[in-house]
C-alpha cells in the first residue's frame, strides 16, 4: 500500500472499509507527479453532498447529509488558507439540504436547489453577504425546474447554474446577474444531459464533465465562453478515437470533483461502479488529460472542492459506510511524498 496518509484511518474503520481503503491505494503513485497533503480537517459535520464557493480568498462549505437526524443540514464553514483554519459563520435559514450547488457572484456567496427532508426537490435560492454574516432569499426565482445534483459555476461576475435531474436527466443552465437581481436562460450545450457532473473554470471558459444519465456515464466535455456566450465540444474523456492520445483515458465517472490550479483542470474521486481516488489533469491548450497523483485520502464521492488564489482544495465525501471530514490540497508539480 502506497498511501501512508490513508493509514492513519484505517485503525478506526471496519473490516468491510479496510478492504476499500487498501483497494482505494492501488495506484503506483512513484510513477505519478503531483502530491496530496493533509490540511486542517473540516470542523463540522463528517458529511456529503454539501455545497461550496468561494469570496474573498476564503472557501465557503454549506449543508449536505450527515449520518444522525436530522440528516440534512445548513451550516456554513469558512477556510481561510493563510491560517489553515475554520470559522463557523451563519447558517442558512432556508430549508435544510443536501445535493445542493453554490456558487460566487458580485462579492456574494449564493445557494440554492437539492433535495429536502422529504426527499421532494428544491429551487429556491439564499444569498451570502460575508461582511454582514447576514442570508436573505432572493426574490427572483430560479427560472429552471427544482432539481438536485446540479452543477453551478461562476464567470465575470455572475453565476451559472444547470444539469440535474427532476425525475428527468437534465442539460439546461441558467445564469444570475447580481447587478439586476435576475434570472436568464442560457443556451444550452449540444451533449449529454447529466447529474453527478464536475465543473472547473479556466480564465473566462468554464468546462462541464463526467456525470450520468440513462445511458450511463458520460464521456463527452464541453466548454463554456462567458465572453461569446457560446459552447465548444472537446475531445471526449474515454478511448473512443483511433489516435493514441487517449488510449489510456479512465476518467469517466459520477458524484466527482473539479478544481483548478493555475491555467489547468482537475477531476478526482467520484464513483464508477467502485468508489475512484486516480486524478486528471486537464491542459485547455492542448485539450489532452494526463494522470496525476491519485488522491491519497480514503476513496470517496459525493464529496466538495474549491479552488482559492491557484490552489485546489477536496472536503467531505462518503464512501458505502462512513462520511469525511478530513481536508486535502493538491499541489500538481510537486514530487509525490507518501510521508508528508
Amino acid at each position: 500500500m502506497k498511501g501512508m496518509k490513508a493509514r492513519k484511518y484505517l485503525k478506526v474503520l471496519p473490516v468491510a472499509m479496510l478492504v476499500l481503503a487498501l483497494g482505494a491505494c492501488d495506484n503506483d503513485n512513484d510513477d505519478l507527479v503531483g502530491n496530496w497533503k493533509s490540511r486542517s480537517d473540516f470542523d463540522g459535520y463528517a458529511r456529503n453532498s454539501a455545497a461550496s464557493f468561494v469570496l474573498d480568498g476564503k472557501g465557503y462549505v454549506c449543508g449536505g447529509y450527515k449520518s444522525t437526524k436530522p440528516y440534512r443540514l445548513g451550516d456554513l464553514w469558512e477556510y481561510n488558507p493563510t491560517t489553515n483554519s475554520w470559522e463557523q459563520r451563519a447558517d442558512c435559514p432556508g430549508v435544510l439540504r443536501n445535493s445542493a450547488v453554490g456558487f460566487a457572484a458580485g462579492g456574494k456567496g449564493y445557494y440554492g436547489t437539492g433535495y429536502n427532508e422529504n426527499d421532494e426537490y428544491l429551487k429556491d435560492f439564499w444569498e451570502y453577504d460575508p461582511a454582514t454574516n447576514t442570508w436573505k432569499q432572493l426574490e427572483a426565482e430560479f427560472p429552471g425546474s427544482a432539481r438536485h445534483s446540479a452543477l453551478a459555476f461562476s464567470l465575470k461576475g455572475k453565476g451559472y447554474v444547470g444539469t440535474g435531474y427532476d425525475d428527468n436527466y437534465l442539460k439546461d443552465f441558467y445564469c444570475y446577474d447580481p447587478a439586476t437581481a435576475s434570472w436568464s436562460q442560457v443556451t444550452g450545450y449540444g451533449g449529454s444531459k447529466r447529474y453527478g457532473g464536475c465543473v472547473f473554470t479556466i480564465g473566462n471558459t468554464a468546462y462541464i464533465v463526467c456525470g450520468s444519465n440513462s445511458q450511463g456515464y458520460t464521456r463527452d466535455l464541453w466548454a463554456f465562453d462567458a465572453d461569446k456566450n457560446t459552447w465548444t465540444e472537446k475531445r471526449k474523456i474515454a478511448d473512443v478515437s483511433d489516435e493514441n492520445y487517449d488510449n489510456d483515458y479512465n476518467i469517466v465517472r459520477s458524484f466527482g470533483v473539479a478544481f483548478t490550479v493555475g491555467d489547468h483542470g482537475y477531476v478526482t474521486t467520484g464513483t464508477s461502479g467502485t468508489l475512484r481516488t486516480d486524478t486528471w489533469e486537464y491542459d485547455p491548450v492542448t485539450d489532452l488529460w494526463e494522470e496525476k497523483t491519485s488522491f491519497e485520502g480514503l476513496a470517496r464521492e459525493q464529496a466538495v472542492s474549491f479552488s482559492i488564489n491557484g490552489r485546489g482544495f477536496v472536503t467531505t465525501g462518503k464512501s458505502s459506510s462512513n462520511r469525511f471530514d478530513d481536508l486535502w490540497e493538491f499541489l500538481p508539480n510537486d514530487e509525490y511524498d507518501e510521508y508528508d
